[in-house]
């Protein structure tokens, strides 16, 4: 029988609707090619760095690049000014999008992605990552830094080579401001911390523990094999969270993404970090949140913004953990 089950970060309830709990590779999929024609140079491989502008951060290790953070060439925000809102006329609102839209090359590898970094590679891009944002934080016009990695075409994807995205927006966009509702609805303690305590108690959804991070499938999970990474560690913003636990992240993201390609192949996923609005105080606790594109989002999920899981996350974290 199906059931509801509450997201206590947003407020909206998810069907569990099981059907497929013991046949994970049907859910399989090959990723469609990223690009129509992989012949082309690739603009992200070492000796092509001219093919991108001019790098804002550069990590080197024995005197090569190992991560690299680029303007994108094809920002979707850019400039410099604060949310201005013009009114057109009774339903007409519109903005400049104004803001920081950058590109994270996390390995030169072109073949590998994140679940194939070791843990040197995997703290660095991690750093790297927190320290965009930080510098994101110094401009007063942005209010909320988003970083992503979406990896398959079927996940937004562009270019094969494994890269992540981070995007400084002048204003504080719906889902993060429904997360911050759902911390404020959550008295007297964390959703996060509480949700550390709960899930580790209960066992059956954990797909990896160390002393820094745990990772389940949640209890709300509105899509099949979706995770949540969750440090230990109670900060509101990523860039104050101490380095180990960073990189400790880091290594948790690259160790379940390597589960679920050995669970369902080389599926299409995006990774999505969340951390409070640049300036806010909290409440809040940062978190990743990994989602595999196995499904289609139809006509239901769009209509109502209710999602249908189809393998219940206490059979994803099953099926998850026979890989280990």
């Amino acid at each position: 029988m199906s059931q509801l089950r509450l997201n206590p970060l947003t407020g909206r309830w998810v069907t569990i609707a099981s059907g497929r709990d013991d046949r994970p590779r049907e859910l399989a999929r090959d990723r469609a090619p990223v690009q129509a024609d992989p012949s082309l140079p690739c603009p992200f491989c070492r000796g092509n760095e001219e093919a991108t502008p001019p790098a804002l951060e550069t990590y080197d290790r024995k005197g090569e690049w190992v991560v690299r953070v680029v303007p994108n060439r094809y920002p979707a925000f850019i400039g410099e000014g604060p949310l201005q809102v013009n009114n057109l006329g009774p339903v007409f609102t519109q903005a400049d999008a104004s803001g920081i839209h950058e590109v994270l090359v996390f390995t030169p590898e072109h073949d590998a992605s994140w679940a194939d970094l070791d843990d040197a590679q995997a703290a660095v891009t991690m750093a790297a990552l927190r320290d965009r944002m930080e510098a994101h934080a110094r401009r007063p016009h942005i209010r909320y830094t988003q970083a992503i990695v979406n990896h398959g075409r079927e996940a937004g994807a562009s270019l094969e080579h494994p890269h992540g995205q981070l995007l400084g927006i002048p204003f504080v966009p719906g889902e993060i401001a429904e997360e911050e509702a759902g911390f404020r609805r959550f008295e007297g303690s964390c959703v996060i911390c509480a949700t550390i305590e709960a899930e580790e108690a209960a066992g059956h959804r954990v797909v990896h523990a160390d002393d820094r991070v745990l990772v389940v499938c949640p209890f709300w999970s509105g899509t099949p094999y979706e995770m949540l990474v969750m440090p230990r560690a109670h900060e509101v913003h990523i860039v104050d969270a101490a380095p180990p636990d960073v990189s400790a992240v880091g290594r948790a993201v690259r160790d379940v993404l390597a589960r679920l390609r050995a669970t369902l192949g080389d599926v299409a996923y995006n990774v999505v970090f969340h951390t409070a609005p640049h300036r806010h105080s909290g409440p809040f606790h940062w978190h990743v949140h990994v989602l595999p594109r196995v499904t289609t989002v139809a006509g239901f999920e769009q209509g109502t913004g209710v999602m249908i899981d189809v393998v219940a996350p206490e059979m994803a974290a099953r099926h998850l953990a026979v890989t280990s």
